[in-house]
Formats: structure tokens, sequence, C-alpha cells
């Protein structure tokens, strides 16, 4: 991640070379400007977290000029300098939105702690817009469970943390992209930082492109005032793109340039600023034949599928359902303030059969109706109402499962039952023991080889 950037704005040359050896020195990159106007457009362009600016310029002077940066980033720290300190003038800054107002001569240190303060309280402000804009989803664990699959997702995804590359996690919908990506965020070196959400499949074309560009003032009929987008409320921080496949091929260039020269022009805006985010994506869809069909870009998949992860569906990893199930039980009987509920054997059988199209959402959408529902303690068979298959059958299966996924479905059902015994399980099955054992090394399945 990119050094804490800061724009020091002086017409005096002798004293913004002082200030710059000494914060440079700190860890800090410095741009400099000398007059009002050279102060707008490097703030415009550089992205500071902060900007040092001297009250008297050549062309004007800090308390006019505050608001024009304020307009441009609201949540940027501005402290002010000036050798002709008075009350009035102090509170005249700080109501055009000054956070500190120092007068020269300023001990460097002091001006050092000033600045940081300063940045930890713009990273609040970002980290709270970003809290708004993103949708309000259950936090859970991604690696709930005990299954092969989730055991190798875990140890990919702890590999990659410090990684600030690109991520492509790919699962099917209700899989739980989202609450991977989140663990990515919190658990990696941005973590501090805002994590916003954004779902590519919910908007049309140009509102997702207003969302996250952002548009200047009368860029577009309704344009009453500019609004910053989401890549610069997610700046030093992630940005999630959840189904990516579905951006329209004329965001996708934009995006192409956010990860390469991470610069992006606003809507109706002639000039580029500078944004650093880290990017996770996610798709249900096959990236790889979006990119063989035209519809979308090769160079852009490429540079999105660095590090691509792989979610398993809850048919993939049926032996985590139980804890899952009591996991969620447990968060709806606390919040509903029930007595703690459990699920019979037969109950758990039934959730362990059902071929779960909408994955671990549907999973939690069955349980919760069920908690709603019912009166007992005791979760049974009859309390869980399942969704229907996408083809209207009553069967409890979907069709569009493999046989595949119905071969492994059946024996691992036929495992559970005959509690992990190999020799047992093939005779039900009728199928000789090693080639037992071959199908499950090649499902992932848990067994007792016995």
């Amino acid at each position: 991640m990119s050094k804490n950037r800061i724009l020091l704005v002086d017409d005096e040359r002798t004293i913004r070379s002082a200030v710059r050896r000494f914060l440079e020195a700190k860890g800090y990159d410095v741009e400099e400007a000398e007059t009002c106007e050279a102060a707008q457009e490097m703030f415009r362009t550089s992205r500071p977290d902060a900007a040092i600016l001297d009250y008297r310029l050549t062309d004007g002077n800090a308390v006019d000029l505050l608001p024009k940066l304020k307009a441009v980033d609201p949540h940027v720290g501005l402290i002010v300098l000036t050798g002709y300190g008075s009350i009035d003038l102090a509170v005249r800054a700080v109501k055009e939105g000054a956070d500190h107002f120092l007068t020269k001569p300023v001990e460097l240190p002091a001006l050092q702690v000033i600045l940081e303060r300063v940045i930890d309280q713009q990273r609040s402000r970002r980290k709270e817009i970003a809290v708004r804009t993103r949708q309000d989803r259950d936090e859970i664990d991604p690696f709930a469970g005990t299954s092969a699959p989730v055991r190798q997702l875990q140890e990919q995804a702890k590999r990659i943390l410090s990684s600030d590359s690109a991520v492509l996690i790919q699962g099917e919908t209700g899989a739980g992209k989202g609450v991977l990506a989140r663990w990515l965020h919190r658990n990696g070196p941005r973590s501090e930082e805002a994590f916003v959400d954004v779902s590519c499949a919910t908007f049309s074309r140009e509102f997702l492109e207003t969302e996250l560009f952002g548009h200047e003032k009368g860029a577009f009929t309704g344009a009453a005032n500019a609004k910053q987008g989401l890549l610069e409320v997610a700046h030093r921080g992630t940005v999630f793109l959840d189904e990516i496949g579905d951006v329209e091929p004329q965001i996708q260039p934009k995006l192409l340039k956010v990860l390469e020269e991470k610069r992006f022009r606003r809507l109706g805006d002639v000039r580029d600023r500078t944004v650093d985010v880290r990017l996770i994506a996610a798709t249900h869809h096959d990236l790889k034949e979006l990119v063989r069909e035209k519809k979308f870009r090769s160079d852009l998949y490429f540079r999105i599928s660095s590090i691509p992860l792989h979610l398993p569906s809850l048919r993939e990893r049926t032996s985590d359902i139980p804890l899952l199930a009591t996991q969620f039980l447990a968060g709806f009987c606390g919040d509903l303030g029930r007595v703690d509920m459990r699920l019979s054997k037969e109950a758990i059988a039934a959730l362990q059969s059902y071929p779960w199209p909408g994955n671990v959402r549907e999973l939690r959408n069955v349980l919760e109706r069920a908690v709603l529902l019912s009166d007992g303690t005791t979760l049974e068979p009859r309390d869980l109402r399942f969704e229907m298959p996408a083809n209207g059958s009553s069967s409890g299966w979907d069709t569009r499962l493999t046989l595949d996924d119905l071969e492994r479905l059946h024996i691992e059902r036929v495992l559970q039952e005959e509690h992990g015994k190999v020799e047992a399980a093939a005779r039900r099955l009728g199928i000789p023991r090693s080639s037992l054992y071959q199908k499950i090394k090649r499902f992932g399945l848990a067994s007792s080889k016995a």
C-alpha cells in the first residue's frame, strides 16, 4: 500500500523545502504547490490524504481556498498555517472546513502529530460512509466446517492475505462470496480502511458507472450536484465487485484503467483522479466463456484473475451442514429470545439430502423460517420448508445437478447412514470396497475406513 500523501501549499520555497524534508523523513509522500490555482489542480489529481495550507498566497488565501478543496473531496484533512493569527480568522477557517488552524512558527514534531490525527479522522469518515453504502449482510465464518474443499479454500486464502493483488472469487449464487471477500479485507493489510461492496448485477450501466466513478455537477440531466464515487470512498481500502461478469463492456475499460494506472475520471470531468484500492471481484459466470463470446475483455479478465479462489457449493460440502445449521439456529434463537432449538437426526438427514441450489443463503432462509414457524424446541423434517427446484418439481432434486453431483450426494448419504463404514456402504451401493474408496477420494468425502 502506498504512503500517506501530503499536499503542501506555501509560496515560500525555503519553508516548503524544510517541511518537505521533515515529512519525507517520517515516511510521507509530499506534493508541493505555491498558488491557490496550482493547489486546486494538485488536490484534484494527486489524491492527498491531508493538505497543509499557508494562509496568504500570491493569488488568494487559504480561507477562500478551503471550500473549493472541500467540494473536490470533503473528507481530506485540511490544516491552515498563518503568521497573522487571530480568533476571528481561526473561526472563519474552521467554518470553511479547516480541521486545524495553527500560528507560525510551528514545531514540526507537533505538526506531525496533528497530521496523524487528521489522517486517522479521515480514515474513520471513509469507513463510516462505506458502512452506510454497502448492504447489511450477516457476518459468518467462510470456513465453517471440516470438509476437504473448505480446508483447501482456507489454506489458499491465508496464503494470499498479505498480497495486494486483485482476487477473483468464483462460486455459485448464495455460496458466500461476499462473506469470503469481507474476511480477506478484515484480515489483510487494509483492514483499518474502508470496505465498499458493490453488486454489479443490481444496477443499470448508467447507474453503476456513476456509483463507481461519481459525477460532476451538470454531467447529465438531474446531476444537480457533484457526487463522489464509491472508488473514492474506498481509497486505500478494498472494493468488492460482486458479479463482475455482469459489468457492461462500456465500463470494463474504465475498471482496467483503475487497476493498471490507479486513475479514473468522474462523469463529466476532464481530469484524472488518483485512487489506491485493492479489488476483490466475484462471479458465478464462467468468465473464460464470456471472453470467448466477446462479452468480457480478455485483458480485464487476466488482470482480475491473478489470484483465483473457488468457493465450493453446499452440495460439495454436505458434511459441513450440521455445523452450519447449528450456528444459524443459535443466532436466530438469540435474536428472537427463543429457547435454544436443535435439529433431530431425521432433520439433519433431510438437510443433507437436499440439493441446495441456493447454497448457504438458502440453508439460512430455510432454518430461519423453521425457527419462526415452529413452536417446539426440536426441528423435524416437517418443519423444513424447502424452496421448490427451478423446474417446479416436488421431488426435491434440482435437474440442474450433474450425474457426478447426484452420485456424490448419494454416496455421502449412504456413508452417513452407515456411520462412515466403507464396507457396509459398499454393500448397500453394490460396488467393490476398492471402488468406493476411489470415489471417496475423488469426491473428498469423509469415512471411518472400516
